[in-house]
Formats: C-alpha cells, sequence, structure tokens
C-alpha cells in the first residue's frame, strides 16, 4: 500500500522561467484542496540544505499567477551536489515532515532530484521551468510560450529601425543547446536568416543569403541568431566575418540577453503551469515518484525523470523547410 502523503516540499531551481509562480500557485492550492500541507522550500537545494522553509496556504500565493520570476528565489547549490550536502537537506526535510517534493527547474534540478531520491526515498516530481524547451516529455517547457512572445515583440521593435536606416541586425536570442526560440521566434517575426546550433548553415550559405536578399531590393534584413550557433565563437565576430565579405551592409548587433526570462507569463504559460501542478500534487497522493509532468498534443503526462534529463527533442525539419521558404 502507498504511504500517505501528508506534507509536500515545493521549490525552484536552476534559471527562472515565467511560469513559476503560476506552478507554485497550482501546487499549493492543489495541497489546500486535498487537505495536504504544503511548505514553500526558498533558494532552491540551499534553502533546503539551510532549511529556509515557510509553510504556504492558498492566501499566500495570492496575486502572483500574473508575475514573473519566482517568489520562492532560485540558487545553484554546488552543496547540494555532495554526499554531505544531501544528507543536510534531508535532515532537515525530516524535521518538518516533508513526505513528498514537487521540484520546479530543468535537467539540473531533475537530475539532483532523482540522487536524492535514490538516496532517501522521498518521492518527487518534477515540473519543467526553463525557456529553452530542451527537455524530453513535453512539447513546451514553462515560460517557453512567453519567452517567444517577448522576443517576437523586441524584433518586431528592431525591425523598425533597421527599416529606416537600410541596417543589417544580428538578433543574438538564448538557446546555447537548443534553437527552438531562434527558430520559432525567427518565423513567427519574419526573419531574414535563423541561425541555430542543430543545423550548421554555414559561413558561405549565409553570405549567398543575404546576398540575394540585398541584390533583390531588400534594404535591411534580420538575422536571428542562438547563443549556441556553431558557425563562430559569437555573434560578434559572426558581424565582424560579414562585414569584411559585404562592406555594403551597415550591420548592428543586438543581445537580447536575459529579458528574454522576465516579463508576465502569457496565458498559455499560465493554463499549463496550473495544469501541471496540479498533476505533479496528485501524482505523489497516487504513490508515484521519479516522473516528470509535461503536456503532449494537449494532454498532461508523465514522463520518468530519468528519460526528461537523457532525452533529446530534435529540431523541427517541417520548421526548417518553413523558414527556408519564408526567406525568399
Amino acid at each position: 500500500m502507498n504511504k500517505t502523503i501528508k506534507k509536500i516540499g515545493v521549490l525552484t531551481s536552476g534559471g527562472d522561467s515565467p511560469g513559476m509562480n503560476a506552478a507554485i500557485r497550482s501546487v499549493v492550492r492543489t495541497c489546500a484542496y486535498h487537505n495536504i500541507e504544503c511548505i514553500g522550500i526558498y533558494r532552491g537545494y540551499q534553502g533546503m540544505i539551510e532549511g529556509d522553509f515557510k509553510e504556504m496556504g492558498p492566501r499566500s500565493v495570492n496575486n502572483i499567477v500574473n508575475k514573473g520570476g519566482t517568489i520562492l528565489k532560485s540558487a545553484r547549490s554546488k552543496e547540494f551536489m555532495t554526499p554531505e550536502g544531501r544528507k543536510k537537506a534531508y535532515e532537515n526535510l525530516y524535521k518538518v515532515g516533508v513526505d513528498g517534493l514537487v521540484i520546479i527547474g530543468g535537467d539540473g534540478s531533475f537530475t539532483g532530484a532523482e540522487i536524492f531520491n535514490k538516496e532517501y526515498g522521498i518521492p518527487v516530481i518534477g515540473i519543467p521551468g526553463t525557456i529553452d524547451n530542451d527537455i524530453y516529455g513535453t512539447s513546451h517547457t514553462l515560460g517557453y510560450d512567453t519567452a517567444l512572445n517577448t522576443v517576437v515583440e523586441c524584433i518586431d521593435k528592431i525591425r523598425d529601425t533597421a527599416s529606416s536606416h537600410n541596417r543589417l541586425f544580428f538578433v543574438e536570442v538564448m538557446g546555447r543547446d537548443a534553437g527552438h526560440i531562434a527558430l520559432n521566434a525567427g518565423i513567427g517575426a519574419g526573419a531574414e536568416e535563423i541561425l541555430i546550433p542543430e543545423e550548421d548553415l554555414g559561413l558561405d550559405r549565409l553570405l549567398e543569403s543575404l546576398e540575394k536578399s540585398r541584390n533583390s531590393g531588400k534594404s535591411s534584413s534580420i538575422v536571428v541568431v542562438a547563443e549556441g550557433d556553431k558557425m563562430g565563437k559569437n555573434v560578434f565576430e559572426l558581424k565582424d566575418y560579414i562585414e569584411q565579405h559585404l562592406p555594403e551592409y551597415d550591420i548592428r548587433v543586438s543581445v537580447l540577453g536575459h529579458m528574454q526570462r522576465g516579463g508576465a507569463p502569457s496565458c498559455f504559460d499560465r493554463v499549463l503551469a496550473s495544469r501541471l501542478g496540479v498533476k505533479a500534487v496528485e501524482s505523489l497522493m497516487e504513490g508515484k515518484s521519479n516522473y516528470m509532468a509535461g503536456i503532449i498534443q494537449d494532454e498532461v503526462t508523465l514522463t520518468p525523470l530519468e528519460q526528461a534529463i537523457k532525452g533529446h527533442y530534435p529540431i523541427d525539419l517541417e520548421l526548417l523547410r518553413v523558414s527556408d521558404i519564408m526567406s525568399t
């Protein structure tokens, strides 16, 4: 028979993403609905080690569904990577009676959760929170949709000045290992070229494309570059290379940086966070552990944490084809 869950701890770890607060709210209120106590763990695993806990009830999460970031804060904990750190964390959880954990974060956070579960047996369920959308087992991670909308809005504004001054803009977006933001936002914003880590476009083809655009009468262009693109060490080196070979272009670089991780979450992210929070708590109640709650074809699903960590979603080849056609 499954052990009855009486008290659940919730934490956010790794990079923040819009929708994390909505997920916290969902976990807390689902706990209240089922008469389960809920403890907020501040500053991720570091707060677990230091016993930085606070009891949370339905009213403690009022008016946070619309806020970006995370009210529970986030921190990367080197100490939690050691057996001694995890022992301290377990002892603190044991003292307050936490017997289940909801971890909102990315693959690093899930790896820590899996190890912690193996060592101490506390059931864990993950909720994917990262704007990069690079976690296997869900079509959307929390914050991805919001980040896309933020990037498209920024590129729309950059295009205004690019058109006014007949300039070529390289716009760098987040995505060190995955080009989902660059590809989708690039298509949505009408970029002339999109450079992503999964596809090596090649400098010659980029030059050819930009020259073709120029000859066809385009007086301004936008090239969206994922920060992990393989063509150059960074976007500024790419700019220098293009300037050397196509001196007729007046080139500027805009690095969007951390603004992509901020801002009020979109409706999609708020609803997704609410659905995943309910699933996480009710999965713990059912005796499940070492799973991640995600969404596939609009159905909330569970994926083993190990698969979520090690799996990889390939880039959408159809979207790449659409991108090529749209840049004509």
